[in-house]
C-alpha cells in the first residue's frame, strides 16, 4: 500500500537503522533491527530512534496499535556490554554524575516513552529479552512470546542494579515475590515459566509469532480509535493511583467517549444488528 511504503521511507530512511518502522492499515510494527548484536541498545542515537518511532506512531491519528519485536533470534539483549566496558554507550561515563544523566536521557527515556504512549502496545517476543530488553517488553500492554523466548533481569550478574526502572516494572508484571527472585538471582526463565507467572499471555511458534501478534492487533484496531487511547490511559493510571482517582478519571473519560461519533455508531449498529463502521471521530 502506498501510504505504508511512504511512511516506512520517511520514518526509516536507512535500511541499517536500529529501528525499523512499518505501518500497515492501523497497526505500526517497530522492529529492533540489529540482529548481529542480539538487538542490544548501545548508543544515544539508538535511544533517539526508538523514542522517535514511538512518538511518530502516537502522533499519527491513523494508528491504533503498535507491535514491538526484534529482528533475528533475539527480542533485545538489553544494554551493550562493550559500551559499558569502554564507557561510551548508554551506561557508565567518566563520572557518577555523568552516568546518572546518561541513564536518564537514555534507557529511562525508552521506558518513559512506552509508558506515556497512548496506543496499545503488543510485545512480540521472538527470542531473548534480557535486562533492559525484558523491561521494555514488560512495559508493553500485551505480551506474547515464541517457544524459543528467554527472559532475564540479569543486571546483578554484571554487578549493577536495574537502572532503567525494572524494580518498579517487573513486580507489576509477575508480582513482587517472583520479581524479587528474578532480580536478586539473575536467573533466566523460559516461555513456559513466563506464562505460568503471567509475564506473557500466550506462547506460539517462532514462525507464527508475528501472525499471532497481528491477529491480536487486528482485534484491537477494529475498535473505536479515540476510545482505545482513553482506555489505555485508564489502564496505566489504574496501576498507580487510588480507586477514588480511577473512578474520577473514568467518569471524565466516559463523558468524552459518550460524545464521539463512534459511540453513536456502535449503539446504532448493535440495535440494528449490523457490523459497526468506525471513523475514529
Amino acid at each position: 500500500d502506498t501510504d505504508t511504503d511512504t511512511d516506512t521511507k520517511l520514518r526509516n530512511p536507512m535500511s541499517n537503522s536500529f529501528v525499523k518502522y512499518e505501518k500497515h492499515e492501523r497497526t505500526v510494527t517497530i522492529t529492533l533491527n540489529r540482529p548481529e548484536a542480539r538487538n542490544a541498545i548501545n548508543s544515544p542515537s539508538d535511544c533517539d530512534e526508538f523514542v522517535q518511532a514511538i512518538h511518530t506512531a502516537q502522533d499519527d491519528l491513523g494508528v491504533s496499535c503498535i507491535i514491538l519485536t526484534g529482528a533475528g533470534k533475539s527480542f533485545c539483549a538489553g544494554g551493550d556490554l562493550k559500551g559499558m566496558k569502554t564507557r561510551d554507550g548508554i551506561g557508565p561515563l567518566n563520572t557518577p554524575d555523568a552516568t546518572r544523566s546518561n541513564y536518564k536521557r537514555g534507557a529511562q527515556r525508552l521506558i518513559q516513552a512506552l509508558w506515556d504512549c497512548e496506543l496499545p502496545i503488543i510485545a512480540a517476543i521472538n527470542g531473548h529479552a534480557i535486562g533492559l530488553g525484558l523491561d521494555l517488553a514488560c512495559i508493553c500492554d500485551i505480551r506474547i512470546a515464541s517457544e524459543e523466548a528467554k527472559f532475564g533481569s540479569t543486571f546483578i550478574k554484571v554487578g549493577i542494579v536495574p537502572g532503567d526502572g525494572g524494580s518498579w516494572i517487573l513486580p507489576r508484571a509477575v508480582g513482587l515475590a517472583k520479581a524479587s527472585e528474578m532480580i536478586l538471582t539473575g536467573e533466566v526463565i523460559d516461555s513456559n515459566e513466563a506464562l505460568q507467572f503471567g509475564l506473557i499471555s500466550r506462547i506460539t511458534t517462532q514462525d507464527q509469532l508475528l501472525e499471532k501478534a497481528n491477529s491480536i492487533a487486528s482485534k484491537v484496531t477494529d475498535n473505536p480509535a479515540r476510545t482505545l487511547r482513553l482506555s489505555k490511559r485508564l489502564l496505566r493510571e489504574g496501576q498507580q493511583g487510588r480507586l477514588s482517582d480511577a473512578l474520577e478519571l473514568s467518569a471524565a473519560f466516559q463523558a468524552l467517549a459518550h460524545e464521539t461519533s463512534d459511540h453513536a455508531e456502535a449503539v446504532d449498529a448493535f440495535l440494528e444488528k449490523r457490523p459497526p463502521v468506525f471513523t475514529g471521530k
